[in-house]
């Protein structure tokens, strides 16, 4: 078995995003969720997705974990490695995608790497050195009131350059038109200058070609999924297009939607959920005050689901989660979001739901753990970068793990469809 690509996610929805593409150009592809600690049954597989859940952990945890990580994927002897981390690169000053990065290349025993979190696809794209969602500035798209990790520069050269050990270039927008030979130019030119990373600009697909061939020999590549589209034709795989499979086996049953993203586009995905399908709130002020309010909440679900689809939800407004973290602090409020909706999430298994689709990747991350899924075959793509997953067994699982902007207004319903 030769493992071509493997792979490091910070978030559960990340790590199914990447899988997905992956799949896509006839990659076979499977995620573990977490480091297995026995050595799983991968099959037959081109690449290996790890997801991790380090995206707003301590950045020391985070290194730690993918470092292990990477261990287990060079134990496989993956050929080339990928750090995968969100397109709108959701992170703080002190790391932890910069601090992640530096690990992996010291472990790798590397001197050079790229960034590159674009995904024209989903509206992400670097020009100059700036991110950009939908057209508009990183820093004012949204992403500057995200509760975890807020995004308030747009300038990935330097925003990325306070995060890392080594100098930070750019790769600007017209060399990258220029194609894969000026890319691999520039990145001899940054290394001579003594640079050790290059934040590389992407508009469009085709840059995203020309960069996925540029990158042919590095050992080591950090960005979104984007990038993954185009590894394929660096690699001698016979007969692509029929390689992989994108459907899973009929599932019976109900989908149970959880929803703990707060971004603008879920809060437009719920609010248009909440028109088709039964749908509960879990009020945080209720979490907090009333002791019966959990219970409640559990029992409204099992009852519904056994009918109906069913949505339960803790998205809100800036305003709302904002006022809840000055009551409990960030961490706590974030603890009771997501426990709330893994203890549904447990119940709603239990009592036999066996098809999720989860907003979020905080909220997937808890509820992918809780459930104690590990391994997931990657299916049919609801939206770009949201794949159905399923689980091995004879009980399996599906599983649809969204980042919290992808998809569009009417994406609930569209992964019901899929999934009949």
């Amino acid at each position: 078995m030769t493992i071509f690509v493997g792979c490091i996610a910070d978030d559960f929805t990340g790590a199914t995003d990447l899988a997905g593409f992956l799949v896509k150009q006839g990659f076979r592809t499977i995620q573990l969720n977490g480091v297995p600690a026995e050595e799983p049954d991968l099959g037959e597989v081109d690449a290996v997705v790890i997801a991790l859940k380090s995206r707003t952990i301590a950045a020391n945890a985070a290194i730690a974990q993918s470092l292990a990580a990477l261990n287990r994927l060079k134990s496989w002897g993956c050929h080339q490695f990928y750090f995968k981390y969100c397109s709108t690169f959701d992170s703080t000053e002190k790391g932890n995608i910069g601090a992640v990065t530096d690990a992996l290349l010291d472990a790798l025993g590397e001197d050079f790497t790229i960034a590159c979190p674009a995904l024209p696809v989903n509206g992400r794209s670097l020009y100059q050195g700036h991110l950009f969602v939908n057209g508009v500035l990183l820093h004012e798209s949204g992403m500057q009131d995200h509760p975890l990790t807020p995004m308030t520069d747009s300038n990935l050269v330097r925003f990325f350059g306070k995060q890392v050990r080594g100098k930070v270039g750019l790769v600007p927008f017209e060399v990258v038109e220029q194609g894969a030979q000026a890319i691999r130019k520039a990145f001899r030119r940054l290394k001579a200058e003594g640079k050790r990373y290059a934040i590389v600009d992407a508009v469009t697909n085709r840059h995203l070609r020309h960069i996925g061939h540029a990158v042919k020999n590095l050992k080591l590549i950090t960005g979104g999924s984007g990038l993954s589209m185009y590894l394929v034709d660096n690699f001698e795989l016979e007969d692509v297009k029929n390689r992989c499979a994108d459907h899973i086996a009929e599932i019976p049953g109900n989908v149970a939607m959880l929803s703990g993203s707060c971004s603008t586009m879920t809060r437009q995905q719920v609010a248009r959920a909440k028109e088709k399908f039964p749908s509960f709130y879990l009020d945080p002020m209720q979490l907090v005050n009333n002791p019966g309010f959990m219970e409640n909440a559990i029992q409204w679900a099992l009852e519904q689901a056994k009918q109906d689809s069913v949505l339960i939800y803790t998205t809100s407004s800036p305003e709302k989660v904002k006022q809840l973290q000055d009551l409990l602090g960030i961490e706590k409020a974030g603890d009771l979001m997501e426990n709330s909706l893994k203890k549904i999430a447990k119940s709603l298994a239990a009592a036999g739901i066996r098809k999720f689709v989860i907003a979020g990747g905080e909220t997937s991350g808890c509820i992918v753990k809780e459930l104690n899924v590990t391994i997931m075959r990657i299916g049919p793509e609801i939206a770009p970068g949201v794949p159905w997953t399923v689980t091995p067994g004879k009980q399996p699982l599906a599983l649809a793990l969204k980042s919290g902007n992808f998809g569009s207004v009417d994406f609930f319903e569209d992964a019901l469809e899929k999934i009949k």
